[in-house]
């Protein structure tokens, strides 16, 4: 399984940006998405994920009401929909897979997920 996200660039306080995270390769069908981030000297953190049917999503509290994650299941490609962003977002981001085993998992741990993108720096300015 491949993933790669993509669509991260510089914004100003206020605007929005989508995220994308295109799965190639080997598939895992069915399995659910996450969103991370990491900002520079801090630990990455869970920003929210999304089971594969759509119909669940989960956020950390922070990105609640901005953030929106949805799927498009034909194209095996997840979004994060970033709007309101503040520079607290500067951040790369990393969207990431479990493994077939778990493919349901949709929370916070990063230990629980098997397959990540390469990440995609949001930088949002004040």
């Amino acid at each position: 399984v491949q993933l790669q996200a993509y669509g991260g660039g510089l914004v100003q306080t206020g605007g929005s940006l989508r995220l994308a995270c295109a799965a190639s390769g080997r598939t895992v069908s069915g399995a659910s998405r996450a969103w991370f981030r990491q900002a520079p000297g801090k630990e990455r953190e869970f920003v929210g994920s999304v089971a594969w049917s759509g119909a669940s999503t989960y956020y950390e509290d922070s990105v609640k009401g901005r953030f929106t994650i949805s799927t498009d299941n034909a194209k095996n490609t997840v979004y994060l929909q970033m709007n309101n962003l503040k520079p607290e977002d500067t951040a790369v981001y990393y969207c990431a897979a479990p493994p077939r085993v778990n493919s349901y998992y949709t929370g916070a741990l990063k230990a629980h997920y098997a397959y990540w993108g390469q990440g995609t720096l949001v930088t949002v300015s004040s």
